[in-house]
C-alpha cells in the first residue's frame, strides 16, 4: 500500500455495476482506503453533473476527472477547477468534414454543463443527469456554445470501427475514443483521462508511479499507461486486457474493491 497515493478508477464497466450503482462492498473499499490515506479519484468520460450524485454515495472528497480529462472538478466544493474545450470553431468544421465522409452520422454535443443533441441522434442519455433540458438543433448550430466534446452516432458502425474512420478525418486536431457505447468522442487535442490524472498529481505532488489505476474501455488506455500499475476488469475490451499488469474481477463481481482490499491487507 505504501507503494501508492492515488487509486484512480473508471466508473461505467469498472467500478460500476450493471445497473450504475456502486455495491457496498466497493463502498466500503472506498472508505478504508481514504482512511488509510489514499486519495480515491474517479476519472470518467462523464461531465460533473452526472457524477455528483456518484461522489457523494462514494463519500468522496477530492477532485474528479471528468469528460474524458476535459474538465477537472472539486467535489467537496462542487467547482469546476479547469475545463479545456474542443472550441466553435474547430466543432464546426469537424461537423462539416466527418459529415462529408459519413453522410448518416448524427452528432450530440457535451459542454459540460449541458447536452445539446442532433434530431436523429439516438436517444442514449435520457437516464443521464441533466441541469438543463438538452438543446435540440443541427450539430453546427450547438456547436456555437463552446462544446467540450463531439459526440458522433453511426447506425452503420460499431464504435471502434467508427473511431477509426473518425480518426482518419480528425488527425492530429482532437482526441477520438470511445467508452464502448455506441458513440465516439472528440475531445480538444492533447486531453485525454492521462492529461486529467497528471494535473491531479501535480495538485497532490504524487508520481505517475504512485498511481493505481483501473478501467476497462479505450478512453481508459491513456490513464492505464499513465500509472505505475494498470489494472483491467475482467469484462475489458481486449486492449485494455492487453496493456493491464493486472486482470482482476469484473465490475459485477466488484474487481476493483477487491484490489484495494488486498492492498489494505
Amino acid at each position: 500500500m505504501a507503494r501508492y497515493r492515488i487509486i484512480a478508477t473508471d466508473l461505467d464497466g469498472t467500478l460500476l455495476r450493471r445497473d450504475h450503482s456502486i455495491s457496498a462492498r466497493t463502498r466500503a473499499a472506498i472508505r478504508a482506503a481514504q482512511d488509510a490515506g489514499l486519495t480515491v479519484a474517479f476519472v470518467t468520460a462523464r461531465p460533473p453533473r452526472d457524477v455528483r450524485a456518484l461522489i457523494e454515495d462514494a463519500g468522496l472528497s477530492g477532485a474528479a476527472v471528468c469528460s474524458n480529462g476535459a474538465i477537472l472538478y472539486d467535489a467537496g466544493a462542487g467547482a469546476v477547477l479547469h475545463h479545456r474545450q474542443l472550441g466553435a470553431a474547430l466543432g464546426r468544421a469537424l461537423v462539416h468534414e466527418l459529415r462529408a465522409a459519413e453522410p448518416d452520422i448524427a452528432f450530440a454535443t457535451e459542454h459540460g454543463h449541458k447536452l445539446g443533441l442532433e434530431p436523429n441522434f439516438p436517444s442514449l442519455f435520457a437516464e443521464t443527469v441533466h441541469d438543463h433540458a438538452p438543446r435540440v438543433a443541427c450539430a453546427l448550430e450547438l456547436c456555437e456554445e463552446e462544446p467540450t466534446k463531439l459526440i458522433a452516432h453511426h447506425p452503420g458502425h460499431g464504435p471502434d470501427a467508427l473511431a477509426e474512420r473518425i480518426r482518419a478525418v480528425v488527425g492530429a486536431r482532437g482526441e477520438v475514443t470511445h467508452s464502448g457505447w455506441p458513440i465516439v468522442e472528440i475531445g480538444p487535442a492533447g486531453v485525454s483521462k492521462a492529461s486529467g490524472l497528471a494535473w491531479l498529481c501535480a495538485e497532490l505532488g504524487a508520481a505517475a508511479s504512485q498511481v493505481i489505476a483501473f478501467g476497462d474501455m479505450p478512453n481508459d488506455i491513456p490513464m492505464l499507461a499513465f500509472a505505475g500499475r494498470a489494472v483491467g476488469v475482467a469484462n475489458a475490451h481486449p486492449d485494455v486486457l492487453a496493456l493491464a499488469h493486472e486482470v482482476t474481477a469484473s465490475n459485477e463481481e466488484d474487481g476493483v474493491a477487491q484490489v484495494i482490499e488486498r492492498l489494505l491487507a
